[in-house]
């Protein structure tokens, strides 16, 4: 997938594009199906059509309303990787400054959409809204593209479960600790990527030893003790773990920290402050509260551990007869 960091990195021969438009935060199954979509029409319409997603960066609450910003699902670096996985020909990220947020809903149709991305059909969910102070939506698209000569298709929210799969859903979900709905929608386990950093010592003097994660500014899951599964650099396979989030309230002034105990011994590998960790959340174990003792912390973790075992192991025979 090719990315472009503005709309002028566009070269002038760009050809003809099948689009979608919009933040695309946690790539969920909604964001999934509407791309899927793009790309079945950009294939039929010509060989010469590219599929494209257009998102954003940073996220248009948090320059306009910065008191309101969501916490991200996915910062850039991770969606333009689940972006790519797609099949997406190309992904423009447009730089959200304050100058393009004052373009008309026509400038924007007109200058962005038909002379730079050459649109030919673009797709949408209902509630998409554009234009300054997003005055314009849908009906207002399909008017400019009938007048511009591109096409647009609406989609409606995707549901699971019988709840409409959103950004925002997402968000309240991981935020609630229950990955579990989080994962169905997704379509995947909520992960952070992120980087070593050296720990206080804590989980190897109660014989777990961690990975303690660099510092972490978008969205988290609620404080509490997770199964998760930890890949360490380039490694294919993840390596099971129980990871505590929280602020250790056992010890005194321990701080907010993100520690993974990896199950199965040490990673293999080299770990410096460089090397990329995507930390995937499973299922919530428990939440975090404080013990009386180092030791009550101490038996409570082989529990946790133990839990975390036996949730393992179910996952891989559930796995095991899904592939008979």
């Amino acid at each position: 997938m090719q990315i472009f960091r503005s709309i002028d990195e566009l070269p002038g021969d760009w050809p003809p594009t099948v689009a979608a438009i919009g933040n695309f935060d946690g790539v969920h199954r909604g964001h999934q199906e509407i791309i899927a979509r793009v790309l079945e029409r950009a294939r039929a319409r010509r060989m010469s059509a590219r599929a494209v997603a257009v998102t954003f960066e940073p996220h248009p609450v948090a320059l306009l309303h910065p008191e309101r910003a969501p916490k991200l699902i996915t910062p850039m670096p991770q969606r333009l990787r689940l972006l790519a996985e797609t099949g997406l020909d190309a992904a423009v990220v447009v730089p959200f400054t304050r100058e393009f947020s004052w373009l008309s809903a026509r400038q924007f149709a007109e200058d962005v959409l038909r002379r730079v991305l050459r649109v030919e059909e673009v797709h949408e969910g209902d509630t998409f809204r554009f234009g300054h102070n997003a005055v314009a939506g849908i009906a207002e698209l399909r008017l400019l593209g009938e007048e511009l000569g591109f096409t647009v298709v609406s989609h409606g929210s995707l549901r699971a479960r019988g709840i409409a799969v959103s950004s925002s859903e997402v968000r309240r979900r991981v935020a609630a600790g229950q990955m579990g709905m989080a994962r169905i929608l997704l379509g995947r386990a909520f992960s952070i990527l992120s980087t070593p950093r050296r720990g206080r010592g804590m989980g190897a003097q109660l014989t777990a030893p961690t990975i303690n994660l660099a510092p972490y500014a978008e969205l988290l899951p609620a404080n509490g003790v997770y199964a998760t599964r930890v890949r360490i650099g380039d490694n294919p396979g993840p390596l099971n773990a129980v990871t505590n989030v929280g602020v250790r309230p056992t010890f005194e002034d321990a701080g907010f920290a993100i520690e993974s105990h990896l199950l199965d011994g040490p990673p293999g590998a080299e770990l410096t402050e460089s090397t990329e960790l995507e930390l995937c959340f499973l299922a919530r174990i428990r939440e975090e509260r404080r013990f009386p003792s180092a030791e009550a912390l101490k038996a409570q973790i082989l529990h946790d551990v133990g839990w975390a075992r036996r949730y393992f192991r179910r996952a891989e025979t559930v796995a095991a007869a899904s592939a008979v």
